[in-house]
């Protein structure tokens, strides 16, 4: 069960100091204990980490990445092993969401790295301000985070405040100006840093834009410095666009005039019917024929719509057909 995070004043003059030090890009380091040694309080040092992981094979991988967000635990072996009988093909990818103040789901993202899974973890920020996280008042909490996830040491795929160009979410762009987001996230990146928690795959990802064609995505650009992966939500809706051309199409066209970085569908799905199948189908072709995208998420759980295909057997079927050959699926190590 998760807890919520508590700031604490007594740690405040030192994240003063951390915010100078971010901005005038000093790096303070500690003295090692040494073998045998002990803190000035008289506790054993910590023992060292092992060397970070490398997550410079996973940002363009040979084969595609063949996602799912599952309701529940969205990790635990028994519900991914039940996916992955309906679709006929284990999902290499695997969705967690957080909130802002949440404890990073280390047990979550464990388990599933352990099933050959890429975790992707969504930390929404809805119950901290924009403005804040990039004035630092939340340094502590973000620093414990980011700590935690170079601990665990196995890749995250991280979206933060992600569908910012939509006007559902408190950060999205009619209540949040662009220089607001985009300080915030580069405020993220840097704490992260500091804390080389660099087995983090920053995954920047506006919904496709379609249905706000009005918000433009340059403004709320972090810059590559700071982005891995372009990620895309975007659904198939009986009143919205049913290929995949002309529904991810345009973001990825608009993305393209101030950056290259590739692209991954981070949340996708179809609503229920008799066109899901087709939906699904023409999904996985797009995908697969499209060398500038990493794979696709499919969010199998009810929400705005029933995007569950569980008791759809159409839909499996569809699935199963698109994904069971050697362009989806490979195991992340």
């Amino acid at each position: 069960m998760r807890t919520r995070h508590l700031l604490i004043g007594s740690v405040m003059s030192a994240v003063a100091v951390l915010e100078f030090a971010i901005a005038q890009n000093i790096t303070f380091h500690a003295a090692p204990a040494g073998p045998g040694k002990s803190s000035a309080s008289g506790a054993a040092a910590p023992a060292p980490l092992p060397p970070v992981y490398d997550i410079k094979p996973l940002l363009r991988p040979k084969g595609k990445f063949l996602g799912v967000s599952l309701g529940g635990d969205p990790t635990a072996v028994d519900n991914v092993k039940a996916y992955a009988q309906r679709i006929g093909k284990q999902p290499n990818m695997l969705t967690i969401f957080e909130s802002f103040d949440d404890q990073f789901a280390a047990s979550q993202v464990r388990t599933a790295y352990q099933q050959g899974a890429l975790p992707v973890v969504r930390w929404e920020p809805f119950n901290a301000k924009l403005a804040d996280i990039a004035a630092g008042k939340h340094d502590a909490y973000i620093t414990a985070f980011a700590k935690e996830i170079r601990r665990v040491n196995v890749p995250v795929a991280m979206t933060f405040a992600h569908e910012m160009n939509g006007n559902w979410y408190p950060w999205g762009a009619k209540k949040v100006k662009p220089g607001v987001y985009v300080a915030a996230w580069r405020h993220l990146h840097q704490l992260f840093e500091a804390a080389d928690a660099r087995n983090v795959i920053w995954t920047w990802t506006p919904n496709v834009i379609n249905p706000v064609p009005s918000v433009k995505l340059k403004p709320l650009y972090p810059g590559d410095k700071y982005v891995d992966w372009i990620g895309i939500d975007g659904y198939y809706t009986h009143r919205g666009k049913h290929t995949y051309a002309e529904l991810f199409g345009p973001t990825k066209r608009a993305v393209r005039r101030f950056t290259d970085k590739p692209f991954l569908i981070v949340e996708t799905g179809g609503e229920p019917g008799s066109e899901r199948p087709g939906w699904i189908r023409d999904l996985a072709r797009g995908v697969a024929r499209d060398d500038d995208m990493l794979g696709f998420v499919y969010f199998n759980q009810n929400g705005s719509a029933r995007w569950k295909i569980d008791a759809d057997s159409a839909a499996q079927q569809a699935m199963r057909d698109r994904v069971d050959n050697k362009t989806f699926g490979f195991t992340v190590r």
